[in-house]
């Protein structure tokens, strides 16, 4: 017996799983197939622990979503849409990416409509990034900052270094044991800035970093942003506008190490330098020094040559100068020796005529001396002759000659009476004869 349908205002009243049933019918008969299907993967919803995928698909305009479905790729294909963006890209699905997927369209009535994912195109993902890295290097040239951070000064010694990486990461090790232990002792001063260096939260973490060394720029020669090597998918993010240009205008020279020779990323292209890996670009500072090296070596080498000339000429003119000196002071030396013997000529003549007139002199005033002392002789004599007859004239004899007498006591000339006492004998000399008495 068939069950009356319920009504509503004269209008059938069907049940939740009648409607879902319907659609679910109606999808399997119009969509038998598989379909491509190109979209924008904005989260991948891997779950760890069955490996499944619930990718969350959407297509935009511009910056708005204008359509959104919910897709699931199971582990199995899972496994193998990874392995084949492993070979081709380098890594393997991530959020963010834009893909070409070949996939069923299926309605279940519990979860809803959704693509179920058999396959996913790498060649496609990576030509949307080519179109979105060409898209970006237009806008860059067009804003006139592609080149801007080329056309900065590095120091001669890029000394003092700003480092955008990893701390714990290979990349980073390689390039501090480079510039440490290089051959010739340049001394680098590094300081570590950590950033993501891998997907999307590495744009804002690389950004924040370089704001954070731009308030300290006078610190820096320049900045160095090392990474290990990774595929195109895992270096997208250095192709981002926003990363891109503030590299390219950033105030201090940016030296990019992020990656390998086949995949130069719009961050590349913009910085002062690009290199292929790490110590690469330790190697490129190192060099700096070298070239440095060689300029100071090219100059000492000029400047011991200009300095060699330079004795040479004055030692030739030292020599010059001391020949001409000889010359000079041998004529100087004939004419003095000449003027010498003129004037030893002239002094013996002039030592003569002096000598001469001297020699008369001397014996006019010997002549003079001698007549002097002869006249004096004269002189004294007389006076001897005077003196001798007074003298003659005191002598005792003379005296006693004329009446006079000499008392002695005791041998010796009485000259008082008081010294005589009564009994001495005295003696009384004549100028003829003695008379002997005695007083009383």
């Amino acid at each position: 017996m068939e069950t009356k349908r319920e009504t509503f205002n004269d209008h059938p009243v069907y049940s939740l799983s009648e409607i879902t049933g319907s659609i679910k019918s109606v999808i399997n008969k119009t969509y038998i197939r598989a379909y491509y299907v190109k979209a924008e993967m904005i989260r991948l919803n891997k779950y760890p622990h069955s490996g499944h995928c619930y990718p969350e698909l959407v297509e935009k305009e511009g910056d708005k979503i204008v359509t959104q479905m919910r897709a699931v790729i199971w582990k199995t294909q899972v496994d193998a849409i990874n392995e084949k963006f492993m070979k081709i890209t380098g890594e393997g699905l991530k959020d963010n990416i834009s893909i070409l997927c070949l996939a069923t369209i299926e309605f279940s009535p519990q979860y809803g409509l959704a693509l179920y994912i058999q396959d996913i195109e790498p060649s496609y993902t990576l030509g949307e990034l080519m179109k979105n890295k060409l898209t970006v290097i237009a806008q860059l040239k067009k804003e006139g900052v592609f080149d801007a951070n080329k056309k900065l000064h590095l120091p001669l010694l890029p000394k003092r270094i700003a480092v955008i990486s990893v701390e714990t990461s290979k990349g980073y090790s390689d390039f501090m044991v480079t510039l440490q232990e290089n051959n010739w002792n340049y001394c680098f001063e590094c300081e570590l800035f950590p950033s993501i260096l891998q997907g999307d939260k590495a744009i804002s973490t690389i950004t924040a970093q370089l704001e954070a060394i731009a308030k300290r720029q006078q610190e820096f020669d320049c900045v160095v942003i090392i990474r290990g090597g990774g595929g195109d998918v895992g270096l997208s993010c250095y192709d981002d506008y926003s990363l891109s240009h503030k590299v390219a205008t950033f105030p201090l020279p940016i030296i990019s190490g992020i990656g390998h020779s086949t995949n130069e990323s719009v961050t590349d292209m913009v910085s002062y330098a690009n290199k292929i890996t790490p110590t690469e670009v330790a190697y490129f500072l190192i060099q700096q020094f070298h070239n440095f090296a060689i300029q100071v070596e090219e100059a000492q080498d000029k400047l011991l040559r200009y300095v060699e000339g330079v004795f040479i000429q004055e030692k030739h003119k030292i020599e010059q100068i001391e020949h001409n000196y000889r010359l000079v002071a041998t004529r100087l030396l004939t004419q003095e020796k000449s003027r010498i013997g003129q004037i030893e000529h002239s002094y013996k003549l002039i030592a003569s005529h002096l000598l001469a007139q001297e020699k008369k002199q001397i014996e006019s005033l010997c002549k003079m001396m001698h007549i002097s002392i002869i006249q004096l002789v004269k002189i004294k004599n007389k006076e001897l002759e005077a003196l001798e007859e007074k003298i003659k004239l005191l002598h005792p004899e003379q005296v006693l000659k004329r009446g006079y007498s000499i008392t002695r006591l005791n041998g010796k000339a009485l000259t008082d009476a008081a010294a005589a006492h009564p009994g001495d004998s005295l003696t009384t000399v004549l100028y003829h004869g003695k008379i002997k008495s005695k007083v009383e």
